[in-house]
């Protein structure tokens, strides 16, 4: 009898999954626990073993479709044995990808009330073309306005434009537009995130083409290389957290690394006996643990109603891997020493590389550390990890000659700058600057 391949729940809060590469395509042995496909859920790519031994005899789910839990995506069996056709489970599970995103984004129409669903990119057009949506012909699933919709349209209209204008007259797209009709791509994405949007500002009207993503170069050598889903996900949530939700101020503390480094060099051989690698990251954990107990404010998410305060600790660590930048989440931080914030660090980063995080482990993150001074970086001033309300940047430690404030006399001592970048809704700079003073004190006075 066939065994059903269903898409599993991939994560405590995660509900569906986009199938991103089969590995094994129809008539293709698998053995069981062998991974057969690919499903990526935000940064994450997963792999999903096979339930048996057999030959996949039937895909119901292509590439590039999101689905829910619990649909089926494949049936693995015996050669010539007999599959049902797609079960109506599997079509009312199963989306595109654009069409996925669209459950995500509302753009209010022409003014009569009919509201309906668009991706984030037509409706980021729309704003900025100031086009009312609702005029246009969608040839997208379900009728849905897609990207080309939008481009088509504008192409239309900039020949219309140019018609118009020898006449001498204001074209209707360029007029006064009355009432809230368009809301600005903030409003748009704060309803979509249930966040309120920052107030509106005025913006003359200009003359002119109105301003389009810079197409591609045409007729230059070069290579275009397509956006990852992995490096949309990142660009969007930067795009948000600094232009659309937070306003960013950032601190520069420098610290003399003297303690933690004889530290560090002493009990590297103790720590490796007991299968731990131990390295800065992990002192600039305890640290920064030590500052949000100091100023446990910035361990917070700005909300409509308040600021809500995290109990815990759960301090995402950024991961650089060739395709980009992945948070996994160390949970409750507060509870681990020094030996387990490193085993905690060496096993979440290691997974990482060998992309075996699962889902759980990038969410839930109350505050981020990013220690980019082991690619050579200085100074940094990194962007704020929404929802949260503050990360902190560790440069490179090096070695430099400094004036002792006791002695008035020079030294050679390996430094470290420090940054601290936090929403300033949630602090000012006195408290920024505390929370920084806590976290220098802790890894200047390690014993």
């Amino acid at each position: 009898m066939p065994t059903k391949v269903i898409m599993p729940q991939l994560g405590e809060s995660v509900v569906e999954g986009t199938v991103s590469k089969w590995l094994k395509r129809v008539g293709d042995s698998v053995e069981e626990f062998e991974p057969i496909l690919e499903v990526s859920t935000d940064k994450v790519d997963t792999e999903i073993p096979s339930p048996a031994k057999g030959v996949i005899l039937q895909i119901y789910v292509p590439e590039g479709t999101t689905v829910e839990r619990g649909v089926l995506l494949a049936m693995i069996g015996q050669p010539g044995e007999a599959v049902p056709e797609a079960p109506d489970k599997v079509a009312a599970g199963t989306k595109n990808h654009e069409a996925a995103k669209n459950e995500h984004v509302h753009f209010q129409g022409n003014g009569v009330g009919k509201s309906q669903r668009y991706s984030p990119v037509v409706a980021r057009m729309a704003a900025e073309n100031k086009i009312d949506l609702s005029q246009i012909n969608g040839t997208g699933l379900g009728g849905r306005v897609t990207k080309k919709d939008v481009e088509v349209f504008l192409e239309q209209r900039q020949g219309g434009a140019q018609s118009v204008e020898k006449a001498g007259e204001i074209p209707p797209w360029e007029q006064p537009i009355e009432g809230d009709l368009f809301k600005p791509t903030d409003e748009i994405f704060a309803k979509a995130s249930g966040r309120s949007a920052p107030a509106a500002t005025a913006t003359p009207r200009t003359s002119g083409t109105p301003s389009r993503p810079a197409p591609a170069p045409q007729g230059q050598p070069g290579q275009l290389i397509p956006h990852t889903t992995m490096r949309r996900a990142i660009a969007e949530h930067m795009v948000r957290s600094k232009l659309q939700t937070a306003p960013h101020v950032t601190t520069v503390f420098e610290l003399d690394m003297s303690r933690t480094m004889a530290h560090w060099k002493a009990s590297l051989e103790d720590y490796a006996k007991q299968g731990v690698k131990l390295t800065l990251t992990a002192y600039f954990m305890t640290a920064l643990v030590q500052a949000v107990r100091a100023q446990p404010l910035l361990n917070a998410q700005w909300t409509d109603d308040g600021l809500f305060v995290h109990h815990m600790i759960n301090v995402g660590m950024a991961v650089a891997l060739p395709e980009g930048l992945i948070v996994p989440v160390i949970k409750n931080a507060q509870d681990l020493n020094l030996m387990g914030l490193a085993r905690q660090v060496s096993d979440l980063a290691a997974r990482a590389r060998s992309k075996a995080l699962h889902p759980d482990d990038i969410v839930g993150g109350t505050i981020t550390l990013t220690n980019h001074g082991v690619s050579g970086s200085l100074l940094a001033t990194p962007i704020i990890n929404q929802p949260q309300s503050a990360i902190v940047g560790t440069g490179i430690v090096q070695k430099r000659a400094i004036v002792l404030e006791d002695s008035d006399s020079i030294a050679i001592r390996p430094m470290m700058y420090a940054t601290l970048t936090f929403d300033h809704r949630v602090a000012d700079g006195a408290m920024g600057d505390a929370f920084m003073r806590a976290f220098k004190d802790t890894l200047e006075n390690w014993s």
